[in-house]
């Protein structure tokens, strides 16, 4: 059961704006839509593969939350598809935005090397604002919410048209002192400024509808990241409910339910201004949830060690860790022509967004470039669930910036070995059988642990020469 160390802390943030411009907008203001589509991408902060109400693979009750309920995430995977096995570029935050921004690995970015190499003032590399607006100059683009590429630039520094500027988890926290952000929660009227991320997007999508212009909107959630935070409503009805084995913290199940509410706000506006029909939207994660809260020390360890499943249960582990539990995430698409309630199981990965969104906008069907990694998927959502997304590099490579426990990890086909630098030890899971990664099978699949290392090494030596060296 979850306990509290303290009592509950009330802030209660005024949002009668919010609520005008989340009630009071006009219907079907535009008579004519513009012939490229809309896209709109949600990205939420730390949220597992299964914790939504909706399973993110529909023949496995496991995928889904045995506690949280996210009635607005679950009507955007019955009206689109899910993706069974969508990864997040890294299994922290900011080298997944920056992975996403750009269109390329984090391995290949690099770590304190990326604010130096990465400076869009330099045009070394094309930003995502910049490739759409290179697709179709007419494009409108915004970024509200959570920046946190932690390189001194901001948002409009990398082509966005407008944006909440060089935020970070501090824009959506209280932080007020003494406070422990696992332990602690605070009753506010817009948790994690959710309520205020939907009205600024709705003003947004409502003045690009009245001109006719398509847009591409992101908005990147403060929630599910803690400190937590959670309407009174949302607190007392996860508090009355029966807790469940792998999600029991009813202060996160309200954050987590206020958040979906603002996306279905979000929803509900593509609907009012008549300009659902033909836009995108788009919802994943920047990696997967804490293993557990408090987090584990140990988090690398095997699941058996613990007393109870792991938040992220059926995968394994969970943020900072490349174990499924902390790269796998959910993700769903709706918009045109995507079959509804349908479901996809090929890989696809963030560092393939770029593309994809290149190609939505009029691009010619986008494939890796010499300075990107991912390639576009729309032919996924178009139906043609059985070919594979073809990249420069086919086989998935992840890296773990972290000197404590440095590791990486390479997914091709069914399979995914790990590599755990300061140690030496190597990994090898066939995730076909054994998603949640319990069965080590490198012992008896030399051959398959020597060509995947090989793999990992030879995109090393390409992209990223010192990672090969530097824990030596």
């Amino acid at each position: 059961m979850l306990t509290h160390k303290s009592p509950i802390m009330v802030r209660i943030v005024p949002f009668l704006v919010v609520s005008i411009l989340l009630t009071g907008l006009p219907t079907r203001l535009c008579a004519q839509q513009p012939t490229s589509p809309n896209i709109v991408f949600i990205l939420a902060d730390d949220l597992g593969w299964s914790s939504l109400s909706a399973r993110m693979d529909k023949a496995d009750p496991q995928s889904a939350s045995d506690y949280h309920e996210t009635p607005n995430l679950d009507r955007l995977a019955a009206a689109g598809m899910r993706f069974s096995q969508a990864y997040a570029p890294a299994s922290i935050c900011s080298p997944s935005r920056r992975s996403i921004l750009f269109g390329q690995t984090p391995s290949r970015q690099g770590d304190v090397s990326f604010e130096a190499n990465y400076q869009p003032a330099a045009g070394k590399y094309a930003t995502l604002p910049q490739v759409l607006k290179n697709s179709n100059a007419r494009y409108r683009t915004a970024h509200f919410g959570k920046w946190d590429i932690r390189a001194g630039f901001s948002p409009e520094d990398a082509g966005y048209d407008e944006s909440d500027g060089d935020t970070g988890n501090k824009n959506g926290n209280f932080a007020i002192e003494g406070t422990d952000k696992w332990t602690d929660y605070f009753i506010t009227g817009d948790p994690k400024r959710a309520n205020t991320l939907a009205a600024r997007a709705a003003n947004f999508m409502t003045r690009q509808a009245k001109a006719g212009t398509p847009f591409f909107l992101q908005i990147s959630h403060y929630a599910t990241h803690v400190e937590k935070q959670t309407t009174a409503e949302s607190y007392k009805k996860y508090q009355k409910k029966p807790v469940g084995k792998k999600h029991d913290d009813p202060a996160w199940a309200g954050m987590l339910e206020d958040l979906d509410r603002s996306i279905g706000a979000v929803l509900d506006t593509l609907e009012r201004l008549g300009i659902a029909q033909n836009t995108y939207v788009f919802f994943m994660a920047d990696n997967g949830a804490t293993e557990f809260m408090p987090a584990a020390r140990n988090r690398l360890d095997h699941p058996s060690q613990f007393p109870k499943p792991m938040r992220n249960y059926p995968l394994r582990g969970g943020k900072w860790t490349l174990y499924e539990g902390g790269i796998r995430v959910p993700f769903l698409v709706m918009g045109p022509g995507i079959e509804a309630g349908s479901q996809c199981d090929v890989p696809i990965v963030g560092w393939d967004l770029l593309a994809t969104f290149a190609e939505l906008a009029g691009e010619a069907p986008a494939s890796s470039g010499v300075d990107t990694d991912g390639s576009s998927f729309v032919s996924l959502l178009r139906g043609e669930t059985d070919r594979p997304v073809v990249r420069i590099n086919n086989a998935l490579v992840f890296h773990r910036y972290n000197e404590g426990y440095p590791h990486s990890a390479v997914i091709d086909g069914d399979y995914k070995l790990l590599k755990f630098w300061k140690s030496g030890k190597v990994e090898l899971y066939n995730l076909k059988e054994d998603r949640g990664e319990t069965h080590d099978i490198a012992g008896e699949n030399p051959g398959k642990v020597k060509e995947l290392a090989a793999e990992m090494t030879a995109y090393f030596r390409k992209v990223n020469p010192d990672l090969l060296t530097r824990y030596q």
